[in-house]
Formats: C-alpha cells, sequence, structure tokens
C-alpha cells in the first residue's frame, strides 16, 4: 500500500514529552504491529522506542540496537501488561534491502510481539500488511527546500521535536485516539 491511510503531525518539546506519547501509544499496540521509525540522528527514535516499551511493560533498559542489529525486550509478567506482547526492536540503518531485512528472520517474532523499526523505511514493508510509520523531526534538522545543512549535535534532548504518524493497511484503518488531537499543522 503505498498511501497512507490517514497522516497526522504532533509537536513536542521535550524529550519527556516524546518518551510520554509513546507510552501512550504502546498502551494500545498488539502483537504482530510493525512501526517503522524514521530521523536524523537525535532525533528521538531511541527515546520513543523506550516510551514504547514502557507502555507495553516490557523490560527496562532500551538501548538503540545499532551494532546488534536487534535486541528482544521481554514482556514483564509483574509489569502493567502481564502477558502483553514483547518488543523487538531493530536498527536497519546498516541494511540496505529487504532481503538483507529477511536474513535477520522478524518473521519469527512479528505475530508473537510489536516491532520497531529504526531506519527501516523502504526496508520492511513487506513483513506486514499494515504498519504505523513514525518520522521525527528535530527543529534545527527539519526538511527544508534550501540547502541548509543538518545540525547532528545529539546533546540537546529537549529542544522541540515534530512527530509524524502514517498509518497504512486494515490495522491503522483510524488513527489511534492519542494521534486523533493534533497541532494546527495537522494533516490530512
Amino acid at each position: 500500500m503505498s498511501e497512507p491511510q490517514w497522516e497526522r503531525t504532533l509537536k513536542v518539546t521535550t524529550a519527556e514529552q516524546t518518551h510520554a506519547l509513546a507510552a501512550a501509544l504502546g498502551e494500545v499496540l498488539e502483537a504482530g504491529d510493525l512501526l517503522v521509525l524514521t530521523g536524523e540522528l537525535g532525533a528521538g527514535k531511541t527515546t520513543f522506542t523506550q516510551g514504547l516499551g514502557e507502555g507495553l511493560g516490557v523490560r527496562a533498559g532500551i538501548i538503540s540496537p545499532t551494532f546488534v542489529l536487534v535486541r528482544i525486550h521481554p514482556n514483564l509478567a509483574d509489569g502493567p501488561r502481564p502477558g502483553g506482547p514483547d518488543l523487538v526492536h531493530v536498527d536497519a540503518y546498516r541494511l540496505e534491502s529487504a532481503a538483507e531485512i529477511d536474513d535477520i528472520d522478524l518473521e519469527n517474532t512479528m505475530d508473537t510481539a510489536v516491532t520497531v523499526v529504526e531506519w527501516g523505511r523502504d526496508r520492511v514493508e513487506h513483513l506486514s500488511d499494515s504498519r504505523l510509520e513514525v518520522d521525527l523531526y528535530r527543529a534545527v534538522g527539519m526538511p527544508s527546500s534550501g540547502d541548509d545543512v543538518l545540525d547532528f549535535d545529539t546533546d540537546d534532548d529537549d529542544e522541540p521535536r515534530t512527530l509524524v504518524f502514517r498509518g497504512y493497511g486494515p490495522r491503522w484503518a483510524e488513527a489511534p485516539r492519542l494521534v486523533k488531537t493534533t497541532s494546527p499543522e495537522e494533516g490530512n
């Protein structure tokens, strides 16, 4: 599916707000959900995933899987969602194709876990007929029509960010409640 069912834009001003928004989303995610996160270095992809993990009730300690490609974070039996899905966190930055994604065998966990793939656009769409895409933009790194140089300084966690959510496929026919109320810059 090439066109999203819907698109919404939200603005956050702190890393804590990014985390809280993702935690709220994590509470409504189900086993089999695929999320594709896109954003420059320091945009907040890992902070967002940490929030998802909190909402899902998985073990704390989520860090970027840059060097191992995949990390599995198990659901906690005594957490907020006992028996809920695990979180599979993938960093596809160094993977160049859908075939390389297939080599890491995500199909084995897709039905029982929530799968979050950083840098997954144009690599993971074949894994599911539905996906939620989240693009994270730092204020200093927003796309523009000029020849601006992007600032990759990752030390300023509390600078404003814009998050663009897009839902694809039957699972995401409607936006989750938390992204239905959006800022004035809302998409369709």
